[in-house]
């Protein structure tokens, strides 16, 4: 006869959740990472957050860790010859050869959460291999558990080209860094008031529907028809992999912001944090109880 123990017994364990915010320049980033580290903190969270950007220098949060006590990029263009972008290479490639001055400062009490303001040169992590690296080290040394929040300037989905480039940058994100990973379309409010040059209505765009209309959409115009075989072959991959979706986000309504916590807290493990409850039958309500609809608010 096999020994049978209480669902109810479970070894508690120090977890910490981050949540890795990650997108091209001008998406929302830094915004995000501010107006999110305030909503947690509403809710009595302790919440950490950590710039890993060396060029951000209009950050509207205090940053608790910061990379540019380490390295600068300034320091680095001078130093190397270098530019922007070259200089941020540089800088990622050091962070992870010095990864221990962050892992040493990694540290909180159970169910902390982390925020990481990334840099927005999408190459970072959609080729080099430094971000993807530093987040494996994170999670297995840390007991961190992470999850991606890729943001998108929702202007994208005003033009056919510029939202199959947006679909192969997300997709392209997920498959190289291999994290839970949560897309979101930024600034709706301008989506709004500029919904008659969408061709296709909001659900279209966040459930990445039937893209054989973009590509109708793309025949038609005068510059992209001549790429018709490349236009298939792309819409071809994407929806293969059948992996990407949006959420849209209004970052100053605290809703919509909440909504996207809820999506967050799953998509990193925080649902199933041990003093919620770790008997089977609250995980599963707990995860149940975040598949609110994002897009209702925007309708």
């Amino acid at each position: 006869m096999f020994a049978t123990k209480s669902l109810n017994t479970f070894k508690s364990v120090n977890k910490l959740y981050g949540q890795l915010v990650i997108g091209p320049p001008g998406a929302g980033k830094t915004t995000y990472c501010s107006e999110m580290s305030k909503l947690l903190r509403k809710i009595d969270r302790k919440v950490v957050i950590v710039n890993l950007d060396p060029a951000n220098e209009c950050m509207t949060y205090k940053a608790d860790i910061d990379i540019r006590d380490l390295i600068g990029l300034e320091n680095v263009m001078d130093e190397h010859s270098l530019g922007p972008n070259g200089a941020l290479v540089y800088c990622m490639e050091y962070l992870e050869k010095n990864l221990d001055w962050l892992l040493d400062q990694i540290k909180g009490d159970n169910a902390t959460n982390f925020i990481f303001d990334l840099p927005g040169q999408v190459e970072l992590y959609s080729h080099h291999d430094s971000l993807s690296n530093i987040f494996s080290k994170l999670s297995s040394v840390n007991h961190m558990q992470l999850c991606v929040v890729h943001l998108i300037d929702s202007h994208h989905c005003s033009d056919a080209g510029k939202f199959i480039a947006a679909l192969m940058l997300s997709l392209n994100a997920m498959l190289k860094i291999g994290l839970p990973h949560i897309n979101l379309l930024t600034k709706v409010d301008l989506l709004k008031q500029h919904a008659d040059k969408i061709q296709f209505g909001i659900d279209f765009y966040t459930e990445v529907l039937d893209l054989n209309y973009l590509l109708d959409s793309l025949d038609s115009d005068n510059f992209t028809n001549k790429y018709k075989k490349l236009n298939s072959a792309l819409v071809s991959i994407i929806e293969d992999y059948s992996l990407v979706s949006f959420h849209l986000v209004d970052m100053f309504k605290e809703q919509s912001l909440i909504n996207v916590k809820k999506l967050v807290d799953k998509a990193n493990g925080y649902v199933f944090k041990s003093d919620e409850g770790r008997h089977i039958n609250s995980m599963l309500a707990c995860a149940m109880g975040v598949t609110d609809n994002l897009n209702n608010e925007f309708e």
